[in-house]
């Protein structure tokens, strides 16, 4: 079990990994990356039961989807972090024969991938699909999907969404990464999603709230939203996080969605990131 001053420690090291992987290319999305970066450390390394030996079926195991794929660079740092490849692997990132591609895809082989993401909108309805799969196995291990807030104006997910409360699929646990913002600005200027909450609530979900930057919290929501899996109603996690989160100029603002730091601005976040478990 791990203490959350180790959880924080681990968060600390995969930042250093998602500004080193897009500098080194000049490519890539740190924003969002560094804001999940403490969500997916708790997930992967104290709430999920999950077997870094992967097998692609993911049965008897919880399995976790991430729909808003552009945030690869923090699901990779952590799947290497927790053992599902080489941790040196994270030097491939977006090359050419790399596994380790700009949005996560199946065809290379990568453990840790069940379905290529970063077309949004989509997550939800394939964690929905495993989910009533695992239903139909017996299989009482849960599913995970993370999503991204500006990627809910997309219109496929509140079909799933819909589709999800219908049938009582109790066993899928959706977290929305609720930091207001998107490429093109703010939600609230692009397209408000108006009362998320409410919205939720209405299609007959369980619907939960977190700061996606406390452990405690975070513990304390996902435990709970474990026990909420047996009573009938498919659960969401809307989880308030900082965009940028652990570096300074880059937290808070759309302007790092999909810009790479140059090498001048990679020390300076360095410096910000304390090295905990080594570089690659």
């Amino acid at each position: 079990m791990a203490s959350i001053e180790d959880l924080k420690k681990i968060a600390s090291q995969v930042r250093r990994d998602i500004i080193r992987q897009v500098s080194a290319v000049n490519s890539g999305h740190p924003g969002g990356s560094l804001g999940c970066a403490d969500f997916l450390t708790a997930l992967y390394f104290e709430v999920m039961n999950h077997d870094p030996k992967f097998n692609m079926e993911g049965k008897g195991e919880d399995v976790f989807f991430l729909s808003n794929g552009h945030i690869s660079p923090v699901w990779y740092s952590v799947l290497a972090r927790s053992g599902y490849f080489p941790v040196s692997e994270l030097a491939t990132f977006r090359k050419l024969n790399s596994r380790l591609q700009g949005h996560p895809a199946t065809h290379e082989g990568l453990p840790g991938i069940r379905v290529a993401s970063g077309s949004l909108g989509q997550g939800i309805s394939v964690a929905l699909g495993v989910a009533m799969a695992k239903k139909m196995d017996k299989d009482k291990s849960l599913v995970y999907v993370l999503t991204g807030d500006g990627e809910l104006q997309e219109g496929q997910n509140w079909e799933a969404i819909m589709f999800a409360a219908h049938n009582k699929v109790d066993n899928l646990i959706v977290t929305v990464d609720w930091n207001g913002q998107q490429i093109d600005g703010p939600n609230d200027k692009v397209l408000s999603l108006g009362d998320l909450r409410g919205k939720w609530q209405t299609f007959g979900w369980h619907v939960l709230e977190m700061d996606g930057h406390d452990y405690a919290d975070m513990m304390i929501t996902m435990d709970y939203a474990k026990d909420l899996s047996t009573q009938g109603k498919p659960i969401v996690i809307l989880m308030k996080t900082n965009m940028g989160q652990g570096v300074d100029f880059m937290a808070g603002t759309h302007h790092w969605h999909g810009k790479a730091p140059n090498a001048d601005q990679t020390k300076v976040a360095l410096k910000q990131l304390e090295e905990t478990l080594g570089d690659y």
